[in-house]
């Protein structure tokens, strides 16, 4: 139930925020944290489990982005869900950690993002 309003609460404020013409959707595997528009979900990279402890959920998506784009858009929207800034590319939200590694270079760039129990 919390989820559920958590993620009308999302869809509300991103609705509202000049951020939704920047994001198309949410990231695959997850209903709370936002897509980056250049960005695509590899398919073949998601894993979730829903574990007693919390969730797990590693994804990798792919664009013709820039490592600076990516790194504004989640500085600047992942405080707006309730992710806190918890060192470079690492927010923490309750019990949950996300973290984001790149690989690749500007324009063909890749980016794993991973959520996990804190």
């Amino acid at each position: 139930m919390f989820r559920l309003v958590l993620a009308l609460l999302v869809f509300t404020l991103l609705a509202a925020s000049p951020l939704a013409a920047q994001q198309s959707g949410f990231l695959a595997g997850t209903e709370d944290v936002p897509l980056l528009k250049g960005l695509s979900t590899d398919p073949a990279t998601l894993v979730v489990f829903d574990k007693p402890e919390g969730r797990i959920v590693e994804v990798e998506a792919k664009g013709a982005v820039s490592r600076a784009a990516v790194e504004k858009f989640y500085a600047t929207s992942l405080p707006q869900l309730g992710w806190a800034a918890d060192g470079r590319n690492v927010w923490r939200r309750e019990k949950e950690q996300l973290r984001l590694a790149f690989k690749g270079q500007d324009g063909d760039l890749r980016v794993a993002f991973s959520i996990s129990p804190r």
